[in-house]
């Protein structure tokens, strides 16, 4: 049976007791800069966040033909020397392809250089299929009548132009600390995909990959470790309780 499903748990313990294969997996992680969660510790020592991170990402890249991985700017850095270990280990059968959500009303600093940017890792196995086609926009020469413009529009460049979800965006969930805009996840999700085909969802948040999936016909699987964030993405989606920490919808 085709279903959308939500488990509590955490991540890594998921994917220890779960051997499927994924088509595309998005993961908007923890930033680990003191976020206030409903319970998770957002305040891990370095050494054991950067240690995460690898975790997440090799056991993500094993998993599913291609990762999406976004993160926070201050740990650029460390998750290049990842990304390092990453291309040491697979070698050749992965492409990997750094991107960036880019966005004018940024954190406002006072001292130094705002933040208005966050990566967005890229992970790909070679065999694994794109569909650029799905995720035409209109161009510079369509926008102006330029009759040299294709009618298809063209395809985006790996700089996705997309604003930060703030407080009085409609697509917030005031009970979340952080969330990410629903265009940046389906584009994203919509290049990697065809219709039909499987997404998971490692940090469930406030469910943003689920709307997504649900509106442009793909099933997901969402992860999420918090039953607070658990228990307000089922009542949202109507979501059957089918066991302790195990939500779906048909």
């Amino acid at each position: 049976m085709n279903l959308n499903r939500l488990y509590c748990m955490n991540c890594i313990k998921f994917f220890e007791q779960d051997a499927r294969h994924w088509d595309t997996l998005f993961s908007d992680c923890p930033d680990n800069i003191g976020l206030n969660y409903s319970t998770y510790n957002d305040n891990l020592p370095e050494s054991e966040y950067i240690d995460l991170l690898r975790k997440w990402l090799f056991l993500f890249t094993e998993r599913s033909r291609c990762v999406w991985f976004s993160y926070n700017a201050k740990w650029w850095a460390q998750v290049g020397r990842i990304v390092t270990e990453l291309e040491g280990y697979f070698g050749e059968a992965i492409k990997i392809k750094p991107c960036v959500q880019v966005y004018t009303f940024g954190q406002h600093n006072q001292h130094d250089l705002g933040n208005n940017h966050r990566p967005l890792l890229r992970v790909r196995w070679n065999d694994a299929p794109l569909y650029p086609d799905a995720i035409r926009v209109q161009s510079w020469r369509q926008k102006h009548g330029d009759k040299r413009a294709d009618p298809r529009g063209r395809i985006p460049g790996d700089v996705f132009d997309i604003p930060r979800v703030t407080g009085n965006s409609k697509q917030r969930r005031a009970y979340h600390p952080t969330q990410l805009n629903e265009d940046l996840v389906e584009r994203c999700i919509k290049l990697t995909t065809a219709p039909g085909e499987r997404v998971i969802d490692p940090f469930g948040g406030t469910g943003t990959t689920l709307r997504v999936c649900r509106r442009i016909n793909r099933l997901c699987t969402l992860v999420e470790i918090d039953r607070f964030y658990c228990e307000k993405i089922a009542k949202e989606h109507k979501m059957a309780h089918i066991a302790k920490e195990q939500w779906e919808i048909p």
